[in-house]
């Protein structure tokens, strides 16, 4: 993920006691249904409007509500085998030797074999050509055991992303990367076949803890492909007022301090500080950044593009890092492997 750079001012840390939203524990119908299967959803906690000095604070929980959501699937997954003899099957290219990709690449094995569904790894050289991806992205479109297809990013910069990206069939771009698919989430009134799986991990949380999106000013900072920009047309959909930060915005903190919802990423570590946040906001850290802290068991930690620490004081809910977007966004793709199986074999 490109990271963002930002020249701001600094302000007094909000009173961590003042909250507009709060939210209430409650059991409750889920409003989003997954493309997967109806009975995949969940709603656990509501939010409500509120004064009160003693709100809660909620910690959103995308670990628990991604192994929800890959235990529905692994029934459908089973469902579907014992009436038509078919599994789902994703195919992933991995390009190179990065290791951040190559543990994402693992997690996703991994989350496959959990839920029963065929998982098919290619792991190439990082010197390869362009023609050698290709040649595995036209073998996977052609096979009929494969139902998603994967390429791993960021690729090797001698590589043109754009023209691998475009060669995946559209019907089994379960990453939502193609062109066209990225090109109808843009348009009013138009459905991809296949949303990117952080954005719609996004958005799946939000829809889980009941957040209310319509009417609601959302902030996005950061403006990538692969999660700024959908994200933001998602919340678009869902009838925010949506702004964008980016590397050229000016006084980014005067910005994020009138969001409702706050989905930070930016690829810096800790930038948001709880100065940022509106009191009651509800905030989402696609962050992953690695920082030297001498006290880790390695030497090294894994913490989010906002300062938790701080944020929690502020914000009516917030994702950790690591255990919030992450894995939603795993089950995501999941979730995009099992809808484009059905689809390709009409099964119900």
């Amino acid at each position: 993920m490109a990271s963002l750079m930002f020249t701001v001012s600094t302000s007094p840390l909000l009173h961590p006691s003042i909250r507009n939203n709060a939210f209430m524990p409650r059991r409750c119908i889920g409003h989003i249904r997954l493309h997967t299967t109806p009975s995949i959803r969940g709603c656990t906690l509501s939010i409500r409007s509120s004064s009160s000095p003693d709100a809660g604070f909620t910690c959103i929980d995308g670990k628990k509500e991604g192994k929800s959501i890959s235990d529905e699937i692994k029934i459908e997954v089973s469902r579907m085998d014992a009436s038509i003899h078919v599994v789902p099957g994703l195919a992933v290219i991995l390009v190179g030797d990065r290791e951040d990709s190559a543990s994402y690449v693992r997690n996703k094995k991994k989350a496959c074999e959990s839920a029963g569904i065929k998982s098919v790894d290619v792991c190439l050289p990082e010197d390869s050509s362009e023609e050698e991806v290709l040649k595995y992205v036209l073998s996977f479109n052609n096979d009929p055991t494969i139902h998603g297809i994967l390429v791993q990013l960021p690729l090797p910069s001698h590589l043109n992303e754009h023209n691998i990206l475009k060669a995946i069939n559209p019907k089994k771009d379960v990453d939502g990367f193609h062109p066209q698919n990225m090109g109808l989430l843009a348009m009013r009134g138009r459905e991809p076949d296949f949303v990117p799986c952080t954005p719609k991990g996004c958005i799946e949380l939000l829809h889980r803890y009941n957040v209310e999106i319509e009417g609601k000013r959302a902030v996005v900072i950061g403006r990538s492909n692969i999660v700024g920009m959908p994200v933001a047309h998602l919340l678009q959909n869902e009838d925010a007022t949506v702004t964008t930060i980016h590397s050229k915005t000016k006084n980014p903190e005067e910005i994020t301090r009138e969001a409702d919802i706050l989905i930070a990423a930016a690829g810096q570590p800790n930038m948001v500080r709880g100065s940022w946040i509106k009191p009651g906001a509800v905030v989402i850290d696609v962050g992953i950044n690695h920082i030297d802290d001498l006290n880790a068991p390695r030497g090294r930690r894994v913490v989010g593009d906002v300062c938790y620490e701080e944020a929690c004081k502020v914000a009516s809910a917030i994702t950790p890092v690591p255990g919030g977007v992450g894995p939603m966004t795993i089950a995501m793709l999941l979730s995009n492997t099992l809808t484009s199986a059905k689809r390709i074999h009409e099964f119900e």
